[in-house]
């Protein structure tokens, strides 16, 4: 049974929310603020979150932020639904790392179709990055096309695809963690990917093997 994880002030809209989603085959957890969803995060994992913007103690866009920033948290699919609706708004929910973004009022239906899409996508991907791994075992890496990314973005590049969060990248190269999302917004928007979970899957599949792999070495990429 998948784990969903509703995030907003309004206990209302969260109870409706819970009971809706609990109907249909979720188990559902539920949190009042970013604060107190990060903390039920760290104890809990979900598979998948839904998270209002505008609360206390900590909103959707910070509590996002901060998911993105530890390991357990970077490749689960996020849902925004919010009741700021400006185009704005919206991009900045998307270069945060949130996957989706639903405006207040919403339909339920259209709601669970976008939980029931990021699952799917979750699922596709993580079965193609095992797939990859497995498969480039014993097998000499293709030559990979350099990328095309400033040379700070490229070491943010050869640091998420290794796995470590924005904190530990900050720490690894002397910026802060909100330098290193700026670079990866930047990456994913050069090489027209989603999130971080595409853009591991598009290194094993272009051939950019992480270092130390036995079978391959970091390439040159291009310092443009």
């Amino acid at each position: 049974m998948k784990k969903i994880l509703v995030v907003d002030d309004d206990t209302t809209l969260r109870t409706a929310l819970t009971r809706y989603l609990e109907k249909r085959g979720y188990q559902v957890q539920d949190a009042a603020s970013g604060l107190e969803a990060f903390k039920t995060f760290e104890k809990d994992p979900a598979d998948l979150i839904v998270s209002d913007v505008l609360m206390p103690e900590m909103d959707g866009y910070e509590f996002c932020r901060r998911l993105r920033a530890i390991r357990s948290g970077q490749l689960v699919p996020f849902i925004f639904l919010s009741s700021k609706s400006d185009v704005d708004d919206r991009v900045q929910g998307h270069s945060i790392g949130a996957d989706d973004y639903l405006i207040k009022p919403f339909e339920p239906k259209e709601l669970l179709a976008k939980i029931e899409a990021q699952l799917e996508r979750s699922r596709r991907t993580h079965s193609e990055i095992v797939r990859l791994m497995q498969q480039s075992k014993g097998v000499p890496a293709p030559a990979p096309t350099p990328l095309p990314l400033t040379p700070a973005e490229e070491k943010v590049f050869w640091e998420v695809i290794q796995g470590y969060t924005n904190k530990q990248i900050g720490d690894h190269l002397f910026v802060s963690p909100r330098t290193v999302q700026t670079h990866l917004s930047n990456i994913l928007s050069k090489l027209q990917l989603e999130n971080r979970s595409q853009l591991v899957r598009f290194a094993f599949e272009q051939g950019y093997r992480l270092p130390g792999n036995e079978h391959s070495s970091q390439p040159e990429v291009a310092e443009n």
